[in-house]
């Protein structure tokens, strides 16, 4: 039976190296943002019942492809260029009403927008009359249908982070341009980096320097109807069990649960999670899913590349998450996130450290493309290390007109402390 499965996906691996290591974080200089061209306006997206924060909410501008998502705190950011002021918002949630609200209607800061959970009803006839592995296979035959084949330009907003135990010690943001290859031709999706800010301190990191490979790769990878063998592989129903479970809504329309896990006769590290479906087209509307981390050894090959004699490493947690976003009937990848959390033990130490990771990026605006590649600035490749490609964290105004993810407040509070050190050691020199 083949078990030939590739993690290429994940395209995070990570660098151990001993030595010592100096944090040289400095301002970088940049133009202020021209704020005459756009308006921006923040807030919160709650469900209107439970006052809970919904995370990961997409944000998009009625009749533009411009979009963002809500952070972890169900926090949001958008950037409305001046000729859109007219326009509305449409904020959708799996599980919800979307929610049209005029643009003119809202203020710069502190907005507040309930979403209503649908009312799910059962269809019966649509539920009983599919099984799991209908389902399945009636997703990836489908794809060409609720994806299309056309190659897309699109702009988005990258962020990795990395915490030892509860202190950041890097932080990278990048503007990406990405060449979103169709599924069809098979071609590499293709990422060009466009302007970046980034802090790594180095200092408490103690005699390990911690590295994250793969950059912007390791989210596009996670996109399983770009690349599905890269989870499910051709064996997938040797592989996994497959069962459908309850139903819910996106703005009333169906959508089918198909939650998977791997067969209890392997014991290689593979997945479980669940697939959310659009119960008439049979496309991915989102999906959440994990590593099987109970292996803690066979787990940990799977992520490093580099580490020094006499140090294990191994995964305690590994999950994904990914969102698409629908536009004149086709899907597009809107959204994609991946949080790790590793154990670091050292022979004759009596205490581990504990590493946790966040890779996440957002589609921000796209249009469809004939370039067969960006063209651009800094073409990367899936070795990528972020970190060492952009420069040092800068002012608040940075990133101008383009659209990035609201930080959350443990990372504007990192931001804060980051600028502070830099502005004391700068008055120093």
């Amino acid at each position: 039976m083949k078990t030939n499965l590739r993690v290429r996906f994940l395209g995070v691996f990570f660098v151990l190296l001993l030595g010592a290591w100096s944090a040289n974080a400095r301002f970088s200089s940049s133009k202020a943002a021209d704020s005459t061209s756009f308006n921006q306006f923040k807030g919160s997206i709650l469900d209107s019942k439970t006052r809970n924060e919904l995370v990961y909410a997409s944000i998009s501008i009625a009749g533009t492809s411009i979009s963002t998502i809500s952070n972890s705190e169900g926090k949001f950011a958008i950037k409305v260029p001046k000729d859109n002021q007219n326009a509305n918002l449409i904020i959708s949630f799996l599980g919800y009403k979307n929610k049209i609200v005029s643009i003119q209607e809202l203020k710069a800061e502190k907005n507040i927008l309930y979403l209503e959970p649908s009312n799910t009803v059962l269809e019966e006839v649509v539920v009983n009359s599919r099984d799991a592995k209908t389902v399945f296979l009636g997703v990836l035959n489908n794809r060409l249908q609720n994806y299309g084949d056309d190659p897309l330009a699109m702009t988005g907003f990258y962020r990795e982070t990395i915490k030892k135990r509860r202190t950041y010690v890097s932080l990278s943001e990048s503007i990406v341009k990405i060449q979103k290859e169709p599924f069809t031709d098979g071609s590499q999706d293709l990422i060009d980096l466009f302007k970046g800010r980034k802090n790594t301190d180095y200092t408490k990191l103690d005699t390990v320097n911690f590295k994250l490979q793969g950059g912007p790769f390791s989210a596009l990878y996670i996109d399983l109807v770009k690349y599905p063998s890269n989870i499910f592989s051709e064996d997938a129903f040797e592989l996994y069990d497959f069962n459908l479970e309850e139903v819910t809504q996106i703005n009333g329309n169906q959508v089918l649960v198909l939650a998977f896990k791997q067969k209890s006769a392997y014991d290689f590290p593979l997945y479980y999670g669940k697939l959310f479906i659009d119960a008439k087209s049979l496309a991915v509307v989102s999906a959440s899913f994990a590593l099987n981390v109970e292996d803690k050894v066979k787990a940990g090959r799977l992520f490093t590349r580099k580490k020094p004699l006499g140090l294990d490493v191994y995964p305690s947690e590994v999950r994904y998450q990914i969102n698409y976003r629908e536009q004149n009937g086709k899907w597009i990848y809107a959204y994609s996130r991946a949080d790790l959390t590793f154990k670091l033990n050292w022979d004759k130490r009596i205490f581990n450290t504990v590493y946790t990771t966040t890779v996440e990026m957002a589609v921000t605006d796209w249009k469809k493309s004939d370039k067969k590649e960006p063209g651009s600035t800094q073409k990367l490749n899936s070795n990528v290390i972020m970190s060492d490609k952009v420069s040092s964290l800068s002012d608040p105004d940075f990133w101008g007109a383009y659209n990035i993810i609201e930080p959350e407040k443990s990372i504007e509070t990192a931001i804060r402390k980051i600028q502070k050190k830099a502005l004391v050691e700068g008055l120093r020199e």
